[in-house]
C-alpha cells in the first residue's frame, strides 16, 4: 500500500505542475494527434474497402468463370458453356428453367467528378433472372431498363463518383449511346456499376453469344460442393466455381494487403517523430522537476514511483492525442466516398469507414508512443544523484 500511496502522490504532483510544461507538453500531443489520424484515416480505407467487397454477394449465389481466369474481366465462356451449367444440380428452379444469370463485362471510359481523370468504370450486360440471382440490387431512382433498348441503370456509387451518370443523362461509348433510366444499390461492389441488356450489349460490343460469367443461385448454400462437383468433373467443361462471397473476400485481398503494409510504415514513420518529440517533452519535465524529484527521494520515495510516475504522464500525453486524432480522423474522413483500383482493372467505388475497433487501435498506438517516448527520460529521473538535485533549492 505504502508503494501505491507513493505512486500516487508522484502522479499528483506531476499532473499539478503540469501547466508550467504546458507548450513542451501542447507539442507532444499534437505529435500523437497527427499520426493517431493519419493512422485512422489510412486504415478506414481499407476497413471501408472490405467492407463493400464483403457485402457483395450471398453465400447461396455461385459465380463460374473459365478455369485460371481470375477475374470477370479474364474470362470467356461460350453460350454452349453457358447451357451446361444451367444442367447442374443445386440450381433453384423456376417456372423459366433454372436460376441463373449469363452476364458480359466491359468497361466504360469516364471522368470522376474531383479530379476529372478517366478512369475504366465496370459495364454489366444481364439477362432478366439478374435481379433475381443478386437479390441485393434494387432500383431506387427512376425505373429498370427494358430489355432491346439502350438503356442502363447506374450504381448509386457510381453515379457519385463520376461525371456524366446522373439519372436521365446520355452515356457516349464510341459510336453508342445509352440512356440512363434508374439508379440501382446493392450495398456492395455491385453500386459501382453500370448495367444493361445482355444481348443489346453483345451486339454493340461485336462479342457474338460470349459470356464473361455465369452466376446461378443455389437451393441452399449447403449444395454448392455437389454443383461445384458436378462441373468440375464435367471433360467437356474447364471452369472456376467459387461462392459469391469468397470471390469478393479474395479479390480484396491484395488491396487490403497494400493499404496495412503502407499504412504500418507511416504509421511507424510518423510514430518514430512522434516519440522524439515525446522524449524531449519528459527530459524537460525532468529536467524541470530535478529537485523535487530529488526531494522525493530524500523523504523516502522508492525509485519505481519516480520512474512509473514519469512513464504514466508520456502515456496520459499519448492517450490524450490519441483520443484526439481519433475523433479528427472520425469528424474529416468518415463516410467519405472515393474509388479506389479493383483486381478486375475497373474502379471500385466504396467510402471511408472509421470504426470503433479503428479508434481504440489509434489510442493503444498513441499510448505505446507515449510509454516509449517517456522511458529513457524516466530512467534519468532514478539515476539523478539526489545530493547534487538537491543544490538547485
Amino acid at each position: 500500500m505504502r508503494w501505491v500511496y507513493q505512486l500516487f502522490t508522484v502522479c499528483a504532483l506531476n499532473l499539478r505542475n503540469l501547466k508550467g510544461r504546458l507548450d513542451s507538453s501542447l507539442v507532444a500531443v499534437i505529435g500523437f494527434t497527427g499520426v493517431v489520424m493519419v493512422f485512422v484515416a489510412v486504415f478506414a480505407i481499407r476497413e471501408g474497402f472490405d467492407a463493400t467487397l464483403l457485402e457483395t454477394g450471398s453465400p447461396d449465389v455461385v459465380i463460374v468463370m473459365r478455369g485460371g481466369a481470375g477475374a470477370e474481366v479474364n474470362s470467356v465462356l461460350s453460350i454452349n458453356d453457358a447451357k451446361q451449367v444451367t444442367g447442374a444440380p443445386g440450381i433453384v428452379a423456376t417456372a423459366a428453367g433454372p436460376l441463373t444469370s449469363d452476364e458480359l463485362l466491359v468497361q466504360l471510359s469516364m471522368p470522376k467528378r474531383d479530379t476529372g481523370l478517366d478512369v475504366n468504370v465496370p459495364f454489366r450486360g444481364v439477362d432478366a433472372d439478374a435481379f433475381l440471382v443478386h437479390g441485393k440490387v434494387h432500383i431506387v431512382a427512376g425505373r429498370n431498363f427494358q430489355p432491346g433498348l439502350n438503356e442502363v441503370i447506374v450504381g448509386v456509387r457510381a453515379s457519385h463518383e463520376y461525371r456524366g451518370f446522373d439519372l436521365g443523362q446520355t452515356i457516349h461509348s464510341g459510336p453508342y449511346q445509352w440512356n440512363i433510366v434508374g439508379l440501382f444499390d446493392d450495398g456492395g461492389v455491385y453500386s459501382s456499376e453500370v448495367w444493361g441488356d445482355l444481348t443489346v450489349m453483345q451486339a454493340a460490343y461485336k462479342r457474338g453469344s460470349s459470356l464473361e460469367s455465369v452466376y446461378v443461385k443455389l437451393t441452399s448454400p449447403d449444395a454448392f460442393q455437389v454443383f461445384k462437383d458436378y462441373l468440375t468433373t464435367n471433360p467437356q467443361l474447364t471452369v472456376s466455381v467459387e461462392r459469391e462471397t469468397d470471390f469478393y473476400a479474395e479479390q480484396s485481398k491484395n488491396m487490403s494487403s497494400f493499404i496495412t503494409g503502407a499504412g504500418a510504415f507511416i504509421a511507424f514513420l510518423m510514430g518514430i517523430g512522434a516519440i522524439f518529440g515525446a522524449i524531449n517533452t519528459m527530459y524537460n519535465s525532468v529536467s524541470s522537476r530535478a529537485a523535487e524529484i530529488a526531494t522525493l527521494r530524500a523523504l523516502g520515495f522508492g525509485r519505481s514511483p519516480v520512474l512509473l510516475s514519469v512513464l504514466v504522464e508520456g502515456m496520459l500525453l499519448g492517450l490524450l492525442g490519441g483520443v484526439i486524432g481519433g475523433a479528427l480522423a472520425y469528424v474529416l474522413f468518415n463516410g467519405i466516398e472515393t474509388s479506389t483500383l479493383g483486381s478486375n482493372f475497373a474502379q471500385v467505388a466504396f467510402s471511408f469507414e472509421v470504426t470503433l475497433r479503428l479508434l481504440v487501435q489509434g489510442a493503444v498506438y498513441a499510448l505505446m508512443m507515449g510509454l516509449v517516448g517517456g522511458l529513457l527520460p524516466a530512467l534519468r529521473a532514478v539515476r539523478m544523484p539526489i545530493a547534487s538535485s538537491l543544490r538547485q533549492l
